[in-house]
């Protein structure tokens, strides 16, 4: 039986342009497609030439956007007692060391991001299966692993924004609320692409961006044109 296709859909897909826009016109043509009245979350869509089976090329990291993505996140924080006040003035729902590690051991997981500093890997660790697979053991590479813990609080309590690719080579991020004015919208979407293309792996060969799409949570995506910051290789 074929799937029915509603008013909305064709009236989207008859929007949706025949090749890659501009970063501002592709944001543009997502506030005109037909929406439902919840504020959608805007969505980001690299493809890129990756190999993440090489170490190298498992991209991930972490960035803040100009503009916020209009969420805030509950950070915890692992680290000594002479910087737990720092964390918690910069937003930290809580911060500490042991105590805090056996009141997750308990159950509470009422957080979103973990922040350490390195001296507390080795108390954080035991927490590995724990965090691991809920995505939220601290690590160096995505800049939740690091001496200067209340900024890294302050920045993850605005809501900055955590990326991997994935086995196919797609990083997918949130760029804001679809209720974000155009120009906010579009330059954290160039501010991301353009962060992400300097994350380039030494190894990696010819074009590296292949594809950027846009989309909100429940409308069409829409291709961005790539326009390159910086010098391929």
């Amino acid at each position: 039986m074929a799937l029915r296709i509603t008013k909305r859909a064709k009236a989207n897909q008859a929007m949706i342009p025949d090749g890659p826009v501009a970063a501002s016109e592709a944001v543009s043509l997502l506030k005109k497609f037909k929406a439902p009245k919840f504020d959608q979350t805007v969505n980001v869509c690299m493809h890129l030439n990756l190999d993440t089976k090489q170490a190298d090329q498992a991209l991930r990291g972490a960035i803040s956007l100009p503009k916020g993505i209009g969420k805030t996140k509950r950070v915890i924080a692992f680290c000594q007692s002479d910087v737990s006040k720092a964390a918690l003035e910069n937003g930290a729902i809580k911060a500490g060391g042991e105590e805090l590690v056996a009141e997750i051991e308990k159950g509470w997981m009422d957080f979103d991001v973990a922040i350490a500093s390195p001296d507390m890997m080795r108390v954080v660790s035991k927490l590995g299966k724990v965090l691991g697979p809920k995505g939220l053991m601290p690590s160096p590479k995505a800049g939740t692993v690091t001496p200067d813990v209340a900024k890294a609080v302050k920045e993850y309590s605005a809501g900055k924004v955590e990326f991997r690719a994935d086995t196919f080579g797609n990083v997918h991020a949130v760029l804001g609320k679809m209720s974000f004015p155009e120009a906010s919208l579009a330059e954290n979407l160039e501010f991301f692409i353009h962060a992400i293309e300097k994350t380039r792996p030494a190894s990696v060969k010819g074009q590296y961006v292949k594809k950027v799409t846009v989309s909100g949570a429940m409308t069409p995506g829409v291709q961005v044109k790539f326009v390159s910051a910086v010098a391929e290789h």
